[in-house]
């Protein structure tokens, strides 16, 4: 099967990457303030945390943006922070023609949103639409793939929505931050918007990258005491961005040895492996035979993750063993019989051919 994954960034780009985070650090921060828990609270003048505040210019720096935001919610209210500053209710959004993200789809019909679908691996489509509708006000990008055929380039796609007429576009970097060369604001988007939970950060919290008068416009919004991140974890995401990069690049290169060793046939009974951004860029096996759901079960039983938990938070140390995701499944409700998905997480080749071998020989 062909796919066409998004192009990781390799370990010593990754190295580079987080030796400017530190760098960042280093600029805003003092350094007795780094080695503190931060500080509460709505402070005057700012109402948030001097920390949060901080750390936001740390973030925006790093992406090489104007302005940055910490949100609670984790990506999917950041989503909706974003598309809420950039987009009224009743309006039209423009979206891809694949499955959209559940909790994405959740925020347009909450909010009130039209949208109108264009083709992004055709830019000649894009054209097309915005020329045949003009109530068209805002744009959503999802970095990651959408179906298993997708295959636009992000900055392609933005450019030429940006090209057509001028409107705000907002892009979904879950799964693809710091894992590829550039964030969707640094590929000419309004505000680019993920979990830092993915990035080895605390539980729920969000951020949103780009132009100051959106996020001005937000800050003013979120004025409540407790809606704010908190000085200590604005610091835990200054910390996991630290490390995530280096932990994703060497991630990437053992997916890339894990589809060398199985199409070389390593194991008996697999058809076909490949790697494909299902949403984070994962190893999927399909099987000879329609055994997907018991190879789990086993899988599961000799250590590996049944199921994410952010997809790749602090918490996701062992390899997960998972069910195609949900909008690859809205493409081909079929591969749920023969095909999983693998995310080696911090785990080695050995130990994910291992699981994957005795789960096998246990199920036939």
């Amino acid at each position: 099967m062909v796919t066409y994954p998004l192009n990781s960034i390799t370990v010593e780009e990754a190295m580079q990457l987080q030796f400017k985070v530190v760098d960042c650090i280093t600029r805003e921060f003092p350094g007795h303030e780094i080695l503190t828990r931060g500080d509460l609270g709505v402070v005057p003048g700012l109402n948030k945390p001097v920390t949060t505040m901080k750390a936001e210019k740390v973030i925006a720096r790093v992406f090489d943006a104007e302005a940055a935001m910490l949100v609670r919610g984790a990506g999917t209210d950041a989503i909706a922070d974003a598309l809420y500053a950039c987009i009224k209710a009743g309006q039209t959004l423009l979206v891809h023609t694949s499955p959209i993200y559940s909790t994405t789809k959740t925020t347009i019909d909450r909010q009130g949103l039209k949208t109108v679908a264009a083709d992004f691996n055709d830019l000649e489509d894009i054209r097309r639409v915005m020329g045949e509708h003009p109530e068209i006000k805002a744009a959503l990008v999802q970095y990651t793939r959408q179906s298993m055929t997708d295959s636009y380039d992000m900055e392609a796609v933005i450019h030429t929505i940006k090209a057509c007429r001028d409107i705000p576009v907002v892009t979904d970097d879950n799964y693809a931050v710091m894992k590829t060369a550039k964030n969707g604001s640094q590929c000419g988007a309004d505000l680019a918007c993920f979990s830092t939970f993915k990035l080895q950060g605390p539980e729920g919290i969000g951020c949103i990258v780009g132009k100051k008068k959106y996020i001005d416009f937000l800050v003013k919004l979120n004025y409540s005491g407790g809606s704010q991140t908190q000085g200590h974890e604005a610091l835990e995401v200054l910390r996991g961005m630290v490390y995530a990069p280096v932990a994703l690049a060497i991630q990437a290169q053992v997916n890339d040895r894990l589809v060398e060793r199985l199409l070389g046939g390593e194991i008996p009974g697999i058809k076909d492996a490949f790697l494909a951004n299902a949403q984070s860029k994962v190893l999927l096996v399909e099987f000879q035979e329609p055994i997907a759901e018991a190879v789990l079960v086993e899988a599961e039983k000799l250590g590996a993750a049944p199921n994410p938990i952010g997809a790749e938070s602090r918490y996701e140390l062992v390899p997960m063993f998972y069910r195609v995701s949900g909008t690859f499944r809205a493409t081909d409700p079929t591969i749920t019989k023969r095909m999983i998905r693998i995310n080696p997480m911090r785990s080695g080749d050995d130990t994910v051919i291992r699981i994957l071998k005795e789960a096998l020989e246990k199920v036939k």
